[in-house]
């Protein structure tokens, strides 16, 4: 047997014996055992290719043999040991297990500063949120997402919004990592710096509402029926958080009663949301009303333990200077965000948007 026949032997033998290993585990069915067999095996076939200086055919004969020896098993075509690799490449070690790192003694090498016992290292790997995303949304990100920041908001997203791989796709394509905080606010100037940050991050700019197909006559109540309508859809492309409370909310404030277009209640916030819908281009006195429904919001509905209330302009334009001069006075938190109208959906997204079934798969988990 020459030596290349022995090599390839080897990692034959070790991968099965991986294999084996997860699957003699009640918790190899889990998720995360096995995205980590599919990262060590990954790893493993990276560094062989490499020391033997093997080419691509290799890949197709282990997937033979592997396939032989597990005929049940899912997962072992040559396609998705490609993934598999990659999965390796563009997760390194200490990304992989960087959560818990710091319970072990740091050293100067990321290989080093890791639990090197396996089961140290499973176990550190268990508390990572990478390990928390099935392998077919993993995919996508390998296929569309260059760099492991952009990679790990997504993948914060996937678990915060329990998302499916569809809406994944079709926030991938919306440019989501771009938009989220980039609404036009004064959040700094008006809030605790603490809780800020994170309000910032909440909303986005634009908003897309592809799924109303209104007509370019359509009034602000007809935006407003719209989305009500197709409520679900709207929490989706809001995010996690925010539960609906009413549309035109009586507030009563002295001998006048005044109605929100939309209230909400953001559970992670903590605090009452008021939305108010804009058929046209933001208008700096847009800002003097939404600070008095604030006002009196606070005053009529806000309890001690509640943080500020929020008020957000969805406009279907808005010029970022006239916007920051309109908020330079106000003392209450109020952003100013544009949506998108459009009739027909582009071809790449036909198809991804959700449907109130996916939508309530959602919401039971």
């Amino acid at each position: 047997m020459s030596s290349d026949t022995q090599e390839y032997a080897s990692l034959l033998s070790s991968i099965r014996n991986d294999i084996q290993v997860a699957q003699k585990s009640v918790a190899s069915y889990a998720n995360s055992n096995l995205l980590y067999t599919y990262w060590q095996i990954g790893n493993r076939l990276n560094a062989e290719i490499e020391r033997q200086k093997w080419g691509a055919k290799v890949v197709d004969r282990l997937s033979s043999d592997l396939k032989l020896s597990f005929p049940n098993m899912k997962g072992l075509s040559k396609r998705n040991f490609g993934y598999m690799q990659k999965f390796a490449t563009q997760w390194p070690v200490h990304l992989i297990l960087q959560q818990g790192v710091a319970k072990f003694q740091q050293t100067d090498n990321e290989e080093n500063s890791v639990p090197q016992h396996p089961a140290a290292r499973l176990q550190n790997f268990e508390e990572n949120s990478i390990s928390k995303v099935p392998w077919s949304h993993h995919v996508v990100l390998l296929d569309k997402i260059d760099g492991s920041k952009t990679r790990l908001f997504y993948i914060e997203k996937i678990l915060s919004n329990n998302w499916s791989r569809k809406i994944l796709l079709n926030q991938i394509e919306r440019k989501l990592h771009l938009q989220i905080g980039t609404l036009s606010n004064n959040f700094n100037a008006t809030l605790p710096a603490e809780h800020a940050g994170l309000v910032q991050a909440t909303f986005k700019d634009p908003y897309f509402f592809d799924f109303l197909q209104l007509s370019e006559e359509a009034s602000e109540r007809d935006l407003e029926d719209k989305l009500i309508k197709k409520i679900e859809h709207f929490l989706l492309e809001l995010g996690a958080g925010f539960a609906y409370l009413g549309r035109q909310h009586k507030l009563t404030v002295g001998p006048k009663d005044y109605y929100l277009d939309l209230l909400f209640f953001h559970t992670q916030l903590n605090c009452f949301i008021n939305i108010e819908l804009k058929i046209d281009e933001f208008k700096p006195e847009y800002v003097g009303k939404s600070q008095f429904y604030l006002s009196a919001i606070n005053d009529l509905l806000k309890k001690e333990f509640h943080n500020p209330s929020i008020g957000i302009l969805l406009c279907k334009e808005a010029d970022s200077i006239t916007v920051e001069y309109s908020l330079k006075q106000s003392n209450l938190p109020i952003g100013v965000a544009q949506y998108q109208l459009t009739n027909d959906l582009p071809d790449e997204l036909s198809g991804l948007i959700p449907s109130a079934s996916d939508f309530m798969r959602t919401l039971e988990g």
